[in-house]
């Protein structure tokens, strides 16, 4: 490997790294500095975010160790088989660049990922050697999240728990078969199995922390994961059901999904091109669904297409669930339990709240609707108020026509 000076080595491992969608600070511990000891902060002003062409938020130094790598998975553009520009970081200069970013206020803290270099042992002690250096030698309190190697002895995984906010395990695909297919030096096993080790650590140092305020904190932030979607046959279905378990097995916070790219010299068993960015989103939303409106993974698949198996992209999938189940439209504002409410497209739950409490002092009018929530024109179709019963629409076969999103034809000259 040819020697590179540091703004070369990040320049080719910060581009390497934005394959990583997992790269989010929320749930982390909140630690400052001040009083004079220590360095950096996780909340507060002062905070500088950068934004990726792809319009993503970026508020942390998000790199890899390096972008060489003795695996050969087919979709990953590090593979060892990729005529890639290779570059790798030393421990210490990944310290020093996270406080040199940080003092710049650049940063709120790190991201930090890598390729396997020697053994997964060796690779993992260097990203533990990163996050030590940072808390012990230099008293560095921003946020940290490491992404550990399943392969790693267990030891080196819980030291990186003990000094990061949050720790991730890549599931890589959703499906097993798609794993022997496309990486087939990985494990399904292996992966989940270091998942549970991880789950049963951050819940034991939890419940330290709550019989003794001594206990020194593990992970407070979580584990999350993520899959790569369209590199596989998995349909949306089978993606939300795999979601799902992993959140119900290993207490995860999130799971991110990030649709495959095609990579230079790709091997003939990848698709030619990437799946429609909206994929990605409806699986963002589908995953909310689950999470924070109350629905079984269950329910969500029955919003897919019956052949395909894929959520439509022209509407989101609880809009999609709605027309599926009329049955349960339209839902009385002034009656409905939350639960309901949460389910009518166009309500979240802000509005959900809002909507509860005003409707303990009146009845509620269309017009009181439009003033609690963004916009009516959805969720029209889909609710009683004391002034309006979409009777006649509910019946309608082209309610997917008026339920819709418009299609907007931008001007190519406007301003």
């Amino acid at each position: 490997m040819a020697q590179l000076d540091t703004t070369e080595k990040l320049t080719i491992l910060a581009d390497a790294a934005k394959y990583d969608a997992s790269c989010s600070s929320s749930g982390g511990k909140k630690r400052d500095s001040r009083g004079g000891k220590g360095m950096g902060s996780t909340t507060g002003g002062g905070i500088c975010h950068a934004y990726a062409p792809d319009g993503r938020c970026i508020s942390l130094l998000k790199i890899l160790l390096t972008n060489s790598c003795i695996f050969d998975c087919h979709y990953c553009i590090n593979r060892k088989s990729s005529n890639v520009r290779r570059a790798r970081f030393t421990a210490k200069e990944v310290v020093d660049l996270t406080l040199d970013f940080y003092s710049r206020n650049y940063i709120e803290g790190l991201f930090l990922s890598s390729g396997i270099i020697h053994t997964p042992n060796y690779t993992m002690e260097q990203i533990v050697e990163v996050a030590r250096s940072l808390r012990e030698d230099h008293d560095f309190r921003g946020y940290i999240h490491l992404k550990t190697i399943p392969d790693a002895d267990p030891e080196l995984v819980a030291q990186a728990g003990r000094h990061a906010d949050r720790v991730s395990i890549n599931v890589e695909l959703p499906t097993a078969s798609g794993l022997r297919k496309l990486a087939p030096e990985k494990s399904e096993t292996r992966i989940e199995g270091a998942m549970g080790t991880m789950r049963t650590a951050i819940e034991d140092g939890a419940d330290a922390r709550r019989r003794y305020r001594s206990a020194p904190r593990f992970a407070p932030a979580g584990q999350s994961t993520q899959m790569i979607i369209g590199a596989d046959a998995a349909t949306d279905r089978d993606i939300v059901a795999r979601a799902a378990t992993l959140y119900s097995r290993f207490a995860l916070r999130r799971v991110y999904y990030s649709a495959f790219s095609p990579i230079p010299h790709a091997s003939a068993v990848l698709p030619l091109k990437r799946p429609p960015l909206m994929r990605e989103h409806r699986l963002y939303q589908s995953d909310w669904m689950v999470r924070f409106y109350s629905y079984t993974p269950d329910e969500v698949g029955a919003a897919v297409d019956p052949e395909t198996g894929m959520l439509p992209l022209d509407i989101d999938p609880k809009l999609a669930w709605a027309l599926r189940f009329r049955e349960h439209f339209p839902v009385d504002v002034n009656r409905a339990p939350r639960e309901a409410l949460l389910r009518v497209p166009g309500l979240g739950p802000k509005a959900v709240r809002a909507i509860l409490t005003a409707r303990r002092w009146r009845r509620l009018r269309m017009e009181d609707i439009a003033r609690l929530t963004v916009s009516v024109k959805k969720l029209r179709l889909f609710i009683i108020t004391d002034d309006w019963k979409p009777v006649m629409l509910a019946d309608r076969a082209d309610l997917r026509t008026l339920a819709a999103p418009k299609a907007v034809q931008f001007e190519l000259f406007a301003a």
